[in-house]
């Protein structure tokens, strides 16, 4: 066996077909789909028994529910291909990924991990549904087919996005690496991300894209974001890289500006007020390098003062006109690979952060 899918349900049935349709629509032998039903109490079960009736690559696992991570390593111990993956029930996509990708690894010498780009569905089901390159698009170039995390360290900077990739099972059997086992979904993937990632010793990528991930409403309130969860999982990745013992800069400073981006949204949501939310921030912050920081443009210096308010760091380095123009490189990348209707939409989410980070 190729290639083992790992589809975790529970409670699924809105888009459920759509996904396993769009996975069995990949014409690879070699590919087993495991479904997993984690106790579901609406119709994802008579679903995914459906879809095995009609398509022998398809195993259904009915199990009690046990949370996301639970669920995926369950699919992963029983999954008997040479690669794994992970497919969520409310994402689709566009034929041939699997494919695609086992032919990557072919050529590369069969990587760790064999990463792609994605597509990011806005506006989803709707009139005006629109799909749009994933942050990363055209940004990872490495110079060399395979790499490492310290080639490529956007890869950890933006949407932890672990289903747009191919996973050696041997590589995370060896390495013991599996999912965090937490009620519900538990923002379980980002320590899994730097745990493949930082240890593959060979990734192999391409800008293709075919996972179609459904995300929220550009409107969306940050509020819906629950920034201490967000934090905590921050810490555990900080914990991952120190345990492995990673030193590249590029590598922290990735993983810093997701922290900043999830303390914006603490601080977004009166997290100076909160005693909880607030010894979380301290504890965020005292983690990071404060040498680092102050090198960072990308960071608002109004979350620079705050840094330098928890810490005790004085941070000034480079100021408002450095952040302005990493803005402005932003605003240009978003427009190139997106249009101006959305790169405007972006600028205006972003004000409306910088203003309730300020209030």
């Amino acid at each position: 066996m190729s290639v083992s899918v790992v589809v975790p349900c529970y409670n699924a049935e809105k888009f459920l077909d759509q996904c396993l349709s769009s996975i069995e629509a990949d014409p690879m032998k070699e590919l087993e789909i495991i479904v997993l039903n984690d106790g579901s109490t609406d119709g994802s079960l008579a679903i995914m028994e459906a879809h095995a009736t009609g398509d022998a690559r398809v195993r259904v696992i009915d199990k009690a529910n046990q949370g996301y991570g639970a669920t995926v390593n369950r699919g992963f111990d029983e999954a008997r291909g040479e690669y794994v993956a992970v497919v969520e029930p409310d994402d689709y996509l566009k034929p041939g990924m699997f494919s695609a990708l086992y032919q990557l690894a072919c050529k590369q010498d069969y990587p760790d991990v064999v990463k792609s780009s994605y597509w990011r569905v806005y506006m989803a089901d709707t009139p005006r549904e629109h799909l749009y390159h994933c942050h990363y698009y055209h940004r990872v170039k490495p110079g060399r087919q395979p790499f490492v995390l310290a080639d490529a360290p956007i890869l950890i900077q933006k949407h932890p996005s672990i289903w747009s990739a191919l996973y050696k099972k041997s590589f995370l059997v060896g390495h013991g690496i599996c999912f965090k086992e937490v009620p519900g979904a538990g923002w379980v993937d980002n320590p899994f991300l730097i745990e493949t990632l930082a240890q593959a010793k060979t990734i192999a990528y391409t800008d293709e894209a075919w996972y179609c991930y459904r995300e929220d409403l550009p409107t969306a309130s940050s509020a819906s974001v629950n920034s201490a969860l967000a934090l905590t999982r921050w810490n555990d990745m900080v914990d991952v890289l120190e345990r492995l013992g990673v030193t590249d800069r590029g590598i922290w400073r990735a993983l810093y500006t997701v922290g900043f981006r999830h303390a914006g949204l603490a601080l977004a949501n009166g997290g100076l007020e909160q005693r909880d939310a607030c010894v979380l921030l301290k504890k965020t912050f005292r983690r990071m390098d404060p040498a680092i920081v102050r090198a960072m443009d990308t960071v608002s210096p109004h979350l620079k003062q705050a840094f330098s308010q928890l810490t005790g760091e004085s941070v000034g380095g480079s100021g408002v006109l450095a952040y302005r123009i990493s803005q402005i490189r932003e605003f240009g990348y978003t427009l190139k690979t997106a249009g101006l209707g959305f790169a405007l939409s972006r600028v205006g989410l972003s004000l409306k952060r910088r203003s309730a980070e300020r209030s």
